[in-house]
Protein backbone atom coordinates (compact mmCIF):
# COMPACT_ATOMS: atom_id res chain seq x y z
CA UNK A 1 0.00 0.00 0.00
CA UNK A 2 1.38 3.41 -0.93
CA UNK A 3 1.76 6.09 1.73
CA UNK A 4 -1.00 8.11 0.01
CA UNK A 5 -3.38 5.15 0.12
CA UNK A 6 -2.50 4.52 3.78
CA UNK A 7 -3.10 8.20 4.55
CA UNK A 8 -6.45 8.05 2.79
CA UNK A 9 -7.43 5.04 4.89
CA UNK A 10 -6.34 6.91 8.05
CA UNK A 11 -8.42 9.99 7.19
CA UNK A 12 -11.44 7.82 6.34
CA UNK A 13 -11.04 6.00 9.68
CA UNK A 14 -10.92 9.33 11.52
CA UNK A 15 -14.06 10.34 9.61
CA UNK A 16 -15.79 7.12 10.70
CA UNK A 17 -14.70 7.80 14.27
CA UNK A 18 -16.23 11.29 14.03
CA UNK A 19 -19.50 9.76 12.83
CA UNK A 20 -19.43 7.45 15.86
CA UNK A 21 -18.95 10.54 18.03
CA UNK A 22 -22.02 12.12 16.45
CA UNK A 23 -24.10 9.04 17.26
CA UNK A 24 -22.96 9.19 20.90
CA UNK A 25 -23.50 12.95 20.95
CA UNK A 26 -27.04 12.70 19.63
CA UNK A 27 -27.93 10.05 22.22
CA UNK A 28 -26.36 12.09 25.02
CA UNK A 29 -28.07 15.32 23.87
CA UNK A 30 -31.43 13.54 24.03
CA UNK A 31 -30.55 12.32 27.54
CA UNK A 32 -29.67 15.88 28.60
CA UNK A 33 -32.77 17.45 27.06
CA UNK A 34 -34.98 14.82 28.73
CA UNK A 35 -33.57 16.04 32.06
CA UNK A 36 -34.15 19.72 31.35
CA UNK A 37 -30.84 20.39 29.60
CA UNK A 38 -30.31 23.89 28.23
CA UNK A 39 -28.29 24.48 25.07
CA UNK A 40 -26.22 27.63 24.60
CA UNK A 41 -23.92 28.83 21.85
CA UNK A 42 -25.59 27.02 18.98
CA UNK A 43 -24.68 29.85 16.57
CA UNK A 44 -21.03 28.73 16.34
CA UNK A 45 -21.84 25.02 16.02
CA UNK A 46 -22.33 24.98 12.21
CA UNK A 47 -18.94 26.67 11.77
CA UNK A 48 -17.39 23.99 13.98
CA UNK A 49 -18.93 21.23 11.85
CA UNK A 50 -17.66 22.88 8.64
CA UNK A 51 -14.19 23.38 10.09
CA UNK A 52 -13.83 19.80 11.29
CA UNK A 53 -15.15 18.42 8.00
CA UNK A 54 -12.77 20.79 6.22
CA UNK A 55 -9.85 19.30 8.14
CA UNK A 56 -10.54 15.85 6.71
CA UNK A 57 -11.36 17.01 3.18
CA UNK A 58 -8.53 19.56 3.13
CA UNK A 59 -5.94 17.01 4.20
CA UNK A 60 -6.96 14.62 1.42
CA UNK A 61 -7.18 17.34 -1.24
CA UNK A 62 -3.77 18.68 -0.28
CA UNK A 63 -2.24 15.19 -0.24
CA UNK A 64 -3.56 14.38 -3.72
CA UNK A 65 -2.89 17.79 -5.28
CA UNK A 66 0.51 18.60 -3.79
CA UNK A 67 1.77 15.00 -3.57
CA UNK A 68 4.28 16.07 -0.91
CA UNK A 69 7.41 14.17 0.00
CA UNK A 70 6.67 12.57 3.38
CA UNK A 71 9.63 11.93 5.66
CA UNK A 72 8.92 8.71 7.54
CA UNK A 73 10.00 10.25 10.86
CA UNK A 74 7.33 12.94 10.40
CA UNK A 75 4.66 10.44 9.33
CA UNK A 76 5.26 8.05 12.23
CA UNK A 77 5.62 10.72 14.91
CA UNK A 78 2.46 12.51 13.78
CA UNK A 79 0.59 9.20 13.58
CA UNK A 80 1.57 8.66 17.21
CA UNK A 81 0.15 12.08 18.11
CA UNK A 82 -3.09 11.27 16.22
CA UNK A 83 -3.47 8.01 18.14
CA UNK A 84 -2.80 9.75 21.47
CA UNK A 85 -5.30 12.51 20.62
CA UNK A 86 -7.95 9.88 19.86
CA UNK A 87 -7.21 8.15 23.17
CA UNK A 88 -7.54 11.46 25.03
CA UNK A 89 -10.78 12.28 23.20
CA UNK A 90 -12.37 8.94 24.13
CA UNK A 91 -11.11 9.26 27.71
CA UNK A 92 -13.01 12.55 27.83
CA UNK A 93 -16.13 10.98 26.32
CA UNK A 94 -16.09 8.06 28.75
CA UNK A 95 -15.36 10.32 31.73
CA UNK A 96 -18.26 12.67 30.96
CA UNK A 97 -20.63 9.81 30.12
CA UNK A 98 -24.12 11.11 29.32
CA UNK A 99 -22.93 14.69 29.86
CA UNK A 100 -20.62 14.59 26.82
CA UNK A 101 -21.79 15.79 23.43
CA UNK A 102 -20.57 17.98 20.62
CA UNK A 103 -22.91 20.81 21.59
CA UNK A 104 -22.96 22.93 24.75
CA UNK A 105 -25.83 21.48 26.77
CA UNK A 106 -25.92 21.64 30.55
CA UNK A 107 -28.44 19.95 32.81
CA UNK A 108 -29.46 22.26 35.67
CA UNK A 109 -28.59 20.82 39.06
CA UNK A 110 -25.71 18.70 37.80
CA UNK A 111 -22.21 19.52 38.96
CA UNK A 112 -19.20 19.89 36.66
CA UNK A 113 -17.13 16.74 36.21
CA UNK A 114 -13.71 17.08 37.81
CA UNK A 115 -12.30 13.56 37.49
CA UNK A 116 -10.28 11.81 34.81
CA UNK A 117 -8.65 14.29 32.45
CA UNK A 118 -10.95 17.01 33.85
CA UNK A 119 -9.06 16.79 37.16
CA UNK A 120 -6.02 18.14 35.33
CA UNK A 121 -7.42 20.42 32.61
CA UNK A 122 -10.72 22.29 32.29
CA UNK A 123 -11.12 21.42 28.56
CA UNK A 124 -9.03 18.32 27.76
CA UNK A 125 -11.17 17.43 24.73
CA UNK A 126 -9.99 20.63 23.06
CA UNK A 127 -6.38 19.60 23.69
CA UNK A 128 -7.21 16.45 21.71
CA UNK A 129 -8.78 18.54 18.93
CA UNK A 130 -5.76 20.86 18.72
CA UNK A 131 -3.31 17.95 18.65
CA UNK A 132 -5.28 16.03 16.04
CA UNK A 133 -5.84 19.17 13.96
CA UNK A 134 -2.17 19.68 13.26
CA UNK A 135 -0.97 16.07 13.50
CA UNK A 136 -3.45 14.38 11.16
CA UNK A 137 -2.53 16.44 8.08
CA UNK A 138 1.17 16.24 8.96
CA UNK A 139 1.05 12.43 8.81
CA UNK A 140 1.26 13.08 5.07
CA UNK A 141 3.18 16.40 5.22
CA UNK A 142 0.05 18.45 4.48
CA UNK A 143 1.33 21.52 6.27
CA UNK A 144 -1.08 23.97 4.57
CA UNK A 145 -4.10 22.12 5.97
CA UNK A 146 -2.41 21.85 9.37
CA UNK A 147 -1.72 25.60 9.54
CA UNK A 148 -5.10 26.73 8.18
CA UNK A 149 -7.04 24.40 10.50
CA UNK A 150 -4.93 25.38 13.52
CA UNK A 151 -5.46 29.12 12.97
CA UNK A 152 -9.19 28.83 12.28
CA UNK A 153 -9.63 26.39 15.15
CA UNK A 154 -7.88 28.80 17.55
CA UNK A 155 -10.41 31.49 16.61
CA UNK A 156 -13.31 29.08 16.98
CA UNK A 157 -12.07 27.74 20.31
CA UNK A 158 -11.90 31.23 21.80
CA UNK A 159 -15.65 31.50 21.15
CA UNK A 160 -16.44 27.90 22.10
CA UNK A 161 -14.54 27.92 25.40
CA UNK A 162 -16.07 31.25 26.40
CA UNK A 163 -19.58 29.87 25.71
CA UNK A 164 -18.82 26.60 27.49
CA UNK A 165 -17.33 28.31 30.54
CA UNK A 166 -20.37 30.59 30.81
CA UNK A 167 -22.71 27.59 30.60
CA UNK A 168 -20.71 25.60 33.14
CA UNK A 169 -20.67 28.57 35.55
CA UNK A 170 -24.44 28.12 35.97
CA UNK A 171 -23.92 24.68 37.51
CA UNK A 172 -23.30 23.76 41.13
CA UNK A 173 -19.58 23.81 41.76
CA UNK A 174 -19.62 20.54 43.70
CA UNK A 175 -17.79 18.07 41.45
CA UNK A 176 -19.91 15.29 39.96
CA UNK A 177 -18.63 11.85 40.81
CA UNK A 178 -15.89 13.12 43.13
Amino acid sequence: MTSLAAFTVLVVLVGVERLAELVVSKRNAAWSFARGGVETGFSHYPAMVVLHTGLLVGALVEAYVREPHVPSALAWSMLGVVVLSQALRWWCIVTLGHQWNTRVIVVPGMAPVRRGPYAVLPHPNYVAVVLEGFALPLVHACWITAVVFTVLNAVLLTVRIRVENAALSTLSQEPAGA
